[in-house]
């Protein structure tokens, strides 16, 4: 368990904030995580990584020259929000366009995303590459929805390695697509991850057995088996990964691969060896040649004690650049000749913060109305923030029967920091769409994950169509909620019948559409619409996911409601409170 922390809802800032105090040579803090503290030559693609803590040293320790030229960092088990991400991207680019690297989940998908529309607004060239290497999470005729693990770091050194020879953003890309079809992953674990501040695990293996096929944010696995040995170990592992070639390797004698063996946290090093000397040895049965191999903690998940091995299939291009110098605070290979310090860009950086710090918020301008609406809007999120902390280790424990249990901590963080936003903007006299924009900022970043990302969105959807005008009749309320259904359903790419949160925001959208077409009044067309949100979620636990990280242990999730579906019917009844007493 995570023993050494002091607020856990501080502890990723924290953990951040002492990395590059104790990393300065490689690295400098900005806004949303970290970037070179090296000079990049003017026009070179910088490549973006990122995801959320609980995974050192992926993704902050993988910053520095011959690898990534900044880092995102979410909350823990969270990706980043689209604002953090655009902040380090426009940091570390040096006019060459830049890559966002990511591993494949729907949070970072979605924020990442949102991320490159921003920068490309901006007109910073952008492209994206969702890392997908873990072979248990999906067949091979659906490996776009296989997850990213420990497969970041072989992906990643190939587009930044190409990257540093000066080729253009969409050669970049192009490594970056080779190597990741020619990257395969697998892992086991014979315990659970604790985050901070928890007192139990995401999951549990029973005593003298082992999980199979698990991901890095305490999902469990897909099935159990017996404790092995060593050596049995290293046998299943290899022996599954072999069993799925790349397209085009026919055969695994004769080929190169690069290898890593990877600790998920717990495992020690004399551990990793003891496994390594047998997976070598089984490798060279199979007439593969092993190119510099990698043993040791990559890509971790808190304390899990777990391991996963990684293959590379090499061609003489992905050798080359998998074979390249590298200097970050943790992966370092070859040498490089000194670089300097990037002291241009940190003394505007600087200087952009120093000045924007003292900077008071500014809010448009509102209507007496609209700031009227704003307090029935500020109470409203002060009875989500309730009722959500309330609810917070129900929907964790209902979130890890089939996923990674972080459900409960993502939406208080998000939740907290909305309502802090909206009190904040509230005195300062906004209105009720600036009220509910801030608040959706400030979910985003907080929660980051899939929740962040779609909550922003919904809050975003409803600010927009209340403004800073009028005081909004029952009717814009309705629309506003409409747009946050479709904007939601375009964002995530979710239906109904996916079993998440679209199950109960289309019928919850479309029932308050309806009543208050009927001529209800907001607070009486909300209740009706909040009892159809109820029975929707409900309805959620006779449903098979096919969406997010619960997918992969679909049956698993049979008999139990979906923790975002849930988590939206209790916002939307205890919402309706806070109408009755506001309107």
């Amino acid at each position: 368990m995570t023993r050494l922390f002091n607020d856990p809802a501080a502890f990723a800032d924290e953990a951040l904030e002492g990395f590059t105090a104790a990393h300065r040579r490689w690295v400098r803090p900005v806004t949303g995580g970290v970037v070179r503290a090296t000079a990049t030559p003017a026009g070179q693609v910088a490549v973006v990584i990122g995801g959320g803590s609980g995974h050192y040293p992926a993704f902050s320790g993988l910053v520095g020259r011959g690898l990534a030229h900044g880092a995102a960092v979410g909350n823990v088990f969270a990706s980043p929000s689209a604002r953090q991400i655009h902040s380090v991207a426009t940091a570390a680019h040096a006019g060459g366009g830049v890559l966002l690297m990511y591993g494949n989940y729907a949070g970072d998908v979605l924020h990442f995303g949102q991320a490159a529309e921003r920068l490309a607004a901006d007109g910073v060239e952008t492209r994206t590459f969702a890392v997908a290497d873990d072979i248990s999470s999906a067949g091979p005729e659906e490996s776009a929805k296989r997850r990213g693990i420990a497969g970041d770091l072989p992906v990643f050194k190939a587009a930044a390695a190409a990257a540093e020879q000066g080729l253009p953003l969409e050669e970049v890309l192009r490594v970056a697509e080779r190597a990741g079809a020619r990257t395969r992953s697998f892992g086991i674990a014979f315990s659970g991850c604790t985050l901070p501040g928890a007192d139990h695990p995401l999951f549990t293996v029973p005593e003298a057995r082992m999980a199979v096929g698990l991901g890095i944010h305490g999902e469990p696995g897909i099935g159990e088996e017996a404790l092995p040995t060593a050596d049995e170990a290293a046998r299943l592992l290899v022996e599954t990964l072999l069993k799925e070639l790349p397209e085009d390797v026919a055969d695994p004698a004769g080929e190169r691969a690069a290898v890593i063996l990877n600790g998920l946290g717990s495992v020690k090093y004399e551990e990793l060896f003891v496994v390594y000397r047998r997976v070598a040895a089984l490798l060279g049965d199979a007439g593969v040649e092993i190119v510099d191999p990698e043993v040791g903690e990559l890509v971790t998940s808190f304390d899990m004690a777990g391991i996963s091995l990684t293959l590379t299939w090499l061609d003489d291009r992905l050798e080359e650049l998998w074979r390249a110098p590298a200097d970050t605070p943790a992966y370092r290979k070859g040498a490089l000749d000194a670089a300097e310090p990037d002291l241009a860009r940190a003394s505007v950086t600087a200087a952009a913060q120093d000045t924007a710090v003292p900077a008071a918020p500014v809010v448009p301008a509102a209507s007496d109305a609209s700031r009227g609406a704003a307090e029935t809007v500020l109470a409203a999120l002060d009875a989500v923030a309730r009722v959500v902390d309330a609810h917070a280790d129900e929907l964790g424990r209902i979130d890890a029967v089939a996923g990674d249990g972080d459900h409960g901590i993502g939406m208080r963080r998000g939740s907290t920091a909305a309502h802090r936003a909206a009190a904040d903007a509230h005195g300062l006299g906004a209105g009720a769409g600036t009220v509910l924009t801030r608040a959706a900022d400030a979910w985003a970043d907080k929660a980051g994950g899939t929740s962040g990302a779609l909550w922003g969105t919904i809050l975003r959807s409803l600010g927009t169509a209340l403004g800073d005008r009028d005081a909004p009749d029952a009717a814009r309320v309705a629309d506003g909620v409409t747009d946050a259904s479709a904007a939601v359903r375009r964002l995530g790419g979710a239906e109904v019948g996916d079993k998440t949160m679209v199950d109960v925001l289309v019928p919850f959208a479309d029932a308050l559409a309806a009543a208050t077409a009927e001529g209800l009044s907001l607070a009486d067309a909300w209740d009706r619409a909040a009892t159809t949100a109820t029975a929707a979620a409900a309805g959620t636990a006779d449903l098979l996911p096919r969406r997010g990280r619960a997918r992969p242990h679909a049956e698993k999730s049979l008999g139990t409601p979906d923790a975002g579906a849930h988590s939206l019917a209790l916002i939307t009844r205890a919402v309706h409170g806070a109408l009755l007493d506001h309107h």
